[in-house]
């Protein structure tokens, strides 16, 4: 069985400040997970990038066996 989301080396960032690096998890069908980090941490960006409401500068995201990294948020929903 495959994981619902995969994250693959995601890095995100705000113009030349990278707040996001690195970063990967995958996320199991059916289970429920949490993102715990401290202040400044970038789970928002994290979330936001996900979402599609900001663009990687690297890496990978996966929804169900989909690649939707760097896909607007308009289109995330119709990708899966």
């Amino acid at each position: 069985m495959s994981a619902l989301l995969e994250v693959s080396g995601l890095r995100v960032g705000y113009g030349v400040i990278e707040a996001v690096k690195g970063v990967d998890f995958s996320l199991a069908r059916g289970k429920i997970t949490s993102l715990l980090g401290a202040n400044g941490a970038g789970k928002s960006t994290t979330l936001l990038a996900l979402s599609g409401l900001l663009r990687a500068s690297a890496g990978s995201i996966r929804f169900d066996d989909v690649e939707i990294a760097n896909l607007p948020s308009h289109r995330i929903v119709a990708a899966g």
